[in-house]
């Protein structure tokens, strides 16, 4: 069999993410693409791959890559998923897909065209017991789903001298604390739940409207480490946080908070399930544990253990129960059914990954979000529309 060869494209905090998770699958990673090519040279050699691309051209024409891993800032997504696509390349991407539905819709009906597989990084769902609570939903065990409640924080942007391109809405889009963590809640609370979302209402603060921006770059999540020591004032009209009421089709309500300013918060997503016959809870802080409500007994603490887990689950528990699997095993859990899919050879077979389609959807929601909070009123979700 071929053995996929995979080339990632970005070096900042989440590629060497990527290719943590594709060694420990032993897939091969045939080089990077840095911005600029004493980037790449210096990156290949820190990573021990053999080649250091100097230009997007040159990975795109590389008969030895198989797979890109799209890691680069957000408003570089869309070029390079493009590319990618057009010279015949399987993709994963990181999310957001692209910074506009036109740009996710184009992407999804290429990928559709070229045959290739295409997924966004939603790596959250594949966190064992977050599959085991969508497993418990579509078995019926929680009965029909009342509302949802939940929330991502995280306090990497809590002062005015922290600063990242993230910030910016030319370089990450009009959003930021919506679309940097609140699609992964949004994304896995519709894949937990099977529902989509029809309507949202949105309020959004920017408590910084000015921050420093240091003279050298800064990467994701290393700003909080050391303060600038020269600096300049920038205006920032993206969020530091929002609250979002949502309404799903078919009458269930849900609530999202998001927030890059909650002090002690370093990486919190959770979220609460309220059903007919149950309820159920998780904490990305406490990723083995799933909280299990029950009104008429005891409720439960169920921990992650492949032999307590649903049968089609367990396959996502690489570790017995009592070792820990977090944060890098969901990439290497998502990539292998990426991978895996890939080899199976058939492209009309349901996709076991988070779709260019998903990725669309994601952005959907965000653009009714900032409709929502522009209008201060309820917004459509559009539903899907390609072209």
């Amino acid at each position: 069999m071929l053995q996929l060869g995979a080339a990632i494209i970005g070096t900042g905090f989440i590629a060497p993410v990527h290719a943590e998770a594709l060694r420990r699958l032993g897939r091969p990673i045939v080089g990077v693409l840095a911005s600029n090519p004493k980037k790449s040279r210096a990156v290949a050699a820190a990573w021990n791959v053999a080649k250091a691309y100097a230009t997007l051209d040159e990975l795109v024409a590389d008969p030895e890559v198989h797979v890109v891993h799209i890691t680069s800032p957000n408003r570089l997504h869309y070029e390079h998923c493009r590319r990618a696509l057009e010279a015949g390349k399987h993709v994963i991407c990181e999310k957001p897909l692209a910074v506009t539905s036109q740009q996710t819709a184009e992407l999804s009906v290429l990928a559709e065209k070229r045959r290739r597989a295409a997924a966004v990084c939603y790596n959250i769902r594949y966190y064992p017991l977050c599959l085991e609570a969508r497993q418990r939903v579509a078995d019926g065990q929680i009965g029909e789903i009342f509302h949802v409640t939940g929330s991502y924080v995280q306090d990497w942007l809590l002062y005015d001298t922290d600063f990242n391109w993230r910030v910016l809405p030319e370089e990450g889009g009009p959003l930021r604390a919506v679309a940097d963590i609140g699609t992964h809640w949004l994304d896995l609370i519709r894949f937990i739940t099977g529902l989509e979302i029809e309507r949202v209402c949105a309020d959004l603060q920017t408590f910084w409207p000015l921050r420093l921006r240091p003279k050298s770059t800064v990467e994701t999540f290393q700003g909080k480490l050391d303060r600038p020591r020269e600096a300049e004032p920038v205006p920032v009209t993206t969020e530091d946080y929002g609250s979002i009421l949502l309404r799903f089709h078919g009458g269930a309500t849900g609530c999202l908070t998001v927030s890059q300013v909650t002090a002690g918060r370093k990486n919190c997503l959770r979220y609460e399930l309220a059903g007919s016959f149950g309820a159920l809870a998780w904490n990305s802080e406490r990723p083995e544990e799933l909280w299990l409500g029950r009104r008429d007994e005891a409720n439960q603490l169920l921990m992650r253990d492949p032999a307590l887990l649903a049968p089609p689950i367990r396959r996502f528990a690489s570790y017995p129960g009592g070792h820990a699997e977090g944060f890098c095993d969901s990439f290497k859990q998502l990539f292998r059914a990426f991978y895996e899919f890939v080899e199976g050879g058939d492209s009309q077979a349901p996709p076991p990954f988070p779709t260019f389609a998903d990725g669309h959807q994601e952005v959907v929601l965000c653009e009714a979000i900032l409709r929502s909070h522009q209008n201060r009123r309820w917004a459509e979700v559009q539903a899907p529309r390609f072209r």
